[in-house]
This record gives C-alpha cells, structure tokens and sequence, in this order.
C-alpha cells in the first residue's frame, strides 16, 4: 500500500511542534508531519517541520491520523528512525532513488 496524505496546507499559523514519543519500541507518536510521502508494512516516509523522517521496521500499520493536527501514529516492531537532511545527502540520495524506481 502507497499512499500519500498532505496536512494542515491550510494552516497559516504559527510553525508545528515536532515530537517522537516511541513506547515500548510498538507505538511511535509523531508531530509536526506536513505530509506522509509514501508507507508500507517495512516503511514510512514523512516530510515534517524538521526535514523528511524514514521509519523502517516490521508489521508497521498507520495507527492514526489526523491530517489537521499533522499528528501520525505508527504502530509495528520499529528497528531504525532516521531524518534525511544535507548532512547524509549520499544516503538520502540511494533511499529516494530506490524509492522512485
């Protein structure tokens, strides 16, 4: 499943928080998400306030969504969290092109 949901574009209020709140290493909390770019079961892509955000891991499933508040639950055996930003441009480079092959 790949799908792509855009938040809050209609906002034109002050800047989000952005916040991970991970419990149990199975329910990941996010704010602050602009939009969800692609997800699978092995795989979220979000771009949020800080810069776009890869959780990979194992049976991942959107547990809630709320497009207004740009707030994202994730729940699934997470095993990495990384931001994509110029300090890894080689490793956002090689995600991104498998990501649009």
């Amino acid at each position: 499943m790949n799908q792509h949901y855009e938040f809050g574009s209609n906002n034109k209020g002050p800047i989000q928080d952005h916040d991970l709140i991970m419990r149990g290493r199975r329910l990941l909390d996010i704010t602050g998400v602009k939009q969800v770019e692609s997800f699978d079961n092995e795989e979220f892509l979000l771009e949020t306030v800080m810069g776009f955000l890869s959780i990979r891991g194992q049976n991942l499933q959107m547990k809630n969504l709320d497009v207004d508040k740009g707030v994202v639950s994730i729940k699934g055996r997470v095993f990495e969290i990384i931001y994509l930003d110029d300090q890894h441009p080689e490793k956002a480079k090689g995600f991104f092109s498998k990501l649009f092959k």
